[in-house]
């Protein structure tokens, strides 16, 4: 059809047709069936969104030299924490003292990502003299609880990192024959504000008995000294018996006697993460050799656990201390990471904190000054009335 002016006439326009739905859309489809709300799939939002924003998770690691506490974390999460690692020879640990070396990674797996900070404290227990030396120990736990409840007093709260030590593993000396003085003192030092895990170092070097005998001597020391380990939750009664049965061998376990190695032989065909000795084979992935699995399926299910448990119990305890005490929490004293990059809002968020304080310290002055003008008044008034009388 064409118009009187020689163009064409545009096609009428159907409603709910195809070429003239611009404005229209189609029926929403309730997917579930009738008489269902929905609320069922909160759980799943939950489950988006924490992997959206990924897990935090920070494990210490204390413990002598030489237990094989670098090449256990290293076997835990299959990746290298310290590829530049500096070996002190024995002049240079005569003069060394405790530091504190944490290093953070970012792990991957199936679409799900951890960030994961290590802290190791080199030069623990080295000293002739080691009365002090979890004294650094204990002042970086509550530099990293005093850093939290600075952030959470500011403006920006919806960016905090949490650096907090959720986990301690204490690496405990095979051939000591139970806890050394040093390890009980530790212990009784921290063990209200970070949570415990007793492990027993290079059990490859003990027989299945003599394992058996040192966790005894070892549970017996941590309840005669009142130390509080990290305690294992109770399953609930509509768990499955499967999941029933792991609880109860992991806390059967404590403490966890296990075998560090990253080394990869082949063993009647197959190839396996162990150690070879002239007597034959240890795999550390072996329930029987030892617990390393045991181990890690400790911290993998509990992780969520230990972080709640740190927040609930061990930060409230700290936050309630500090708040009796009457100190003042710092403002503006937030302890960035140097290779942290601040996004636009953290920017803006500290712009507004910053214009926020000089506001205040203009209006502190405005009163001073207003103070002191209606004292020079005062004194004016008094001194014409004198002059009047």
């Amino acid at each position: 059809m064409f118009s009187a002016g020689g163009g064409e006439e545009p096609a009428p326009v159907v409603p709910g047709s195809i070429s003239g739905s611009l404005f229209t859309s189609r029926q929403f489809v309730n997917p579930e069936q009738p008489g269902y709300v929905g609320f069922a799939n909160l759980p799943n939002q939950v489950h988006r969104k924490s992997v959206k924003k990924g897990f935090e998770f920070t494990l210490m690691v204390v413990g002598e030299s030489g237990l094989g506490k670098s090449t256990l974390v290293n076997s835990l999460f299959l990746t290298d924490l310290y590829p530049e690692r500096h070996i002190p020879t024995a002049l240079e640990k005569i003069k060394q003292t405790v530091k504190i070396d944490a290093s953070t990674v970012e792990i991957e797996e199936r679409g799900v990502k951890l960030r994961l900070t290590v802290v190791d404290t080199p030069g623990f227990g080295d000293s002739l003299n080691s009365d002090d030396c979890f004294k650094p120990i204990i002042q970086y736990v509550d530099d990293q609880f005093e850093r939290y409840l600075n952030d959470e007093s500011g403006l920006n709260r919806r960016h905090i990192v949490d650096n907090r030590v959720h986990c301690c593993f204490y690496f405990i000396n095979p051939s000591g024959h139970g806890m050394k003085p040093l390890d009980i003192a530790f212990m009784r030092a921290v063990h209200h504000k970070v949570n415990i895990v007793p492990v027993i170092a290079k059990a490859d070097t003990l027989t299945k008995q003599e394992v058996q005998t040192l966790k005894r001597k070892i549970l017996d020391q941590i309840d005669e000294y009142g130390i509080n380990i990290y305690p294992l939750p109770d399953c609930d009664s509509d768990e499955d018996e499967d999941y029933k049965e792991q609880c109860r061998q992991l806390k059967s376990a404590v403490p966890f006697a296990v075998i560090g190695a990253n080394t990869v032989i082949e063993v009647k065909g197959r190839k396996v993460r162990g150690r070879m000795y002239p007597w034959g084979v240890v795999e550390v992935e072996n329930p029987e050799h030892c617990d390393f699995i045991k181990l890690r399926t400790m911290l993998i299910t509990h992780m969520q656990d230990l972080q709640e448990v740190t927040q609930e119990i061990h930060y409230e305890n700290y936050r309630a201390e500090k708040l009796a005490t009457g100190e003042p929490v710092k403002k503006s004293s937030r302890a960035r990471r140097p290779d942290s990059q601040d996004t636009d809002k953290e920017k803006e968020l500290r712009d507004k904190e910053a214009e926020i304080q000089r506001m205040q310290q203009m209006l502190a002055k405005m009163q001073a000054e207003m103070t002191q003008q209606k004292a020079v008044q005062q004194n004016g008034d008094v001194k014409s009335h004198d002059v009047q009388v």
